[in-house]
């Protein structure tokens, strides 16, 4: 191989020993995983909003924001569940600049993936023990998800990662709800191809162990849009779309049958604030269709403290170095908005 090995990384259970989870906040974690299944196995009518930041870049104004929504979720409590997006890694096209916090800790910085783990898990822990909520991260990297894997409840796999193999057969092995984004296709049945190799049970290569997993019932679908082959954006979040989706869902021995629709990247054209209107809308097709009803758990939306974006050498606080996010105060009337319209 014409690659230079730099240092071996630990393993992540000595990592997960000496940066771990007190007993307490085990337990919170456990609560919040039965009461998020819930969901998803439909026990529970509570809706789910995953939401959060592009990218978890600075720890300072990432726990400021899950705070937020700690005090939030106590509003809302009896009819949404908050999950904070907690997003350690970020897919580039290309792979250069900023690819969030486990391969830059510093984001203005060199890239330095053991001080990345590090800070990665600190983070998460610090989100559990200052707010109460547990959060959801991204799979970019099959082999990481191992030094967190006690500390999430709820998994995305991007629309760059939904056709891996590696991805979807560790997904079939994971305990929590994990979502497939559709492909950039906008393929639906890529997508569900996707979960029905999560769903079932399989033998594989993981971390240097031949490894046989049980197959995971969460596993579910994401709409974000679709990018053409001329890279126009094209939404599929419309209630078509949806009705397509659910008849796909049926015609499959899918168990759970579920979609969140992630409200930003192509289906808002990555215009951050038309999430507010996007997100409206499904609800409105939510109170019109039982059938929409059952089959969409939840949304996924894009916000932080401060609206917008800025440079990686920004110093606005809490906005974001990469896609555009909500304001919170958008995001606060957003979620109060939502549970007003939930039946």
């Amino acid at each position: 191989m014409r690659v230079d090995f730099i240092r071996k990384l630990p393993n992540p259970q000595i990592v997960k020993e000496d940066l771990s989870l007190a007993s307490e906040h085990r337990k919170i974690k456990e609560r919040r995983d039965e009461e998020i299944k819930k969901v998803f196995t439909k026990e529970s009518n509570k809706f789910l909003l995953i939401l959060g930041p592009c990218s978890a870049d600075r720890e300072g104004p990432v726990l400021d924001y899950v705070s937020r929504l700690a005090k939030l979720q106590d509003d809302v409590q009896e009819k949404i569940i908050l999950i904070p997006r907690v997003y350690t890694n970020k897919p580039r096209t290309i792979c250069n600049g900023y690819m969030g916090m486990m391969y830059h800790p510093d984001p203005a910085g060199e890239i330095d993936i053991w001080k990345g783990i590090i800070a990665m898990r600190q983070l998460h822990i610090r989100v559990i023990e200052e707010s109460g909520l547990t959060a959801a991260d991204e799979m970019l990297y099959p082999e990481e998800y191992q030094y967190v894997d006690d500390l999430l409840s709820y998994v995305a796999i991007g629309t760059r990662s939904t056709e891996n193999q590696q991805h979807r057969l560790t997904a079939s092995g994971l305990s929590i709800p994990v979502g497939f984004k559709n492909p950039l296709s906008g393929s639906f049945d890529v997508m569900l191809n996707s979960i029905t190799v999560a769903q079932n049970s399989h033998k594989f290569l993981y971390r240097g162990w031949e490894v046989l997993s049980s197959g995971n019932q969460y596993a579910h679908a994401i709409l974000r849009g679709r990018t053409s082959l001329d890279e126009r954006n094209i939404p599929n979040y419309y209630y078509e779309n949806l009705e397509e989706l659910y008849v796909k869902y049926k015609e499959r021995p899918l168990i759970n049958p579920t979609v969140i629709v992630d409200v930003n990247h192509s289906n808002s054209n990555k215009r951050a604030f038309e999430q507010v209107r996007i997100a409206k809308e499904i609800m409105s097709y939510r109170n019109y269709s039982s059938e929409i009803r059952e089959l969409i758990s939840g949304l996924m939306i894009e916000s932080y403290v401060e609206d917008g974006r800025q440079s990686i050498t920004g110093n606005v606080y809490g906005q974001s170095i990469t896609d555009p996010c909500l304001g919170w105060k958008k995001t606060e009337r957003l979620v109060y908005d939502i549970a007003d319209v939930l039946v």
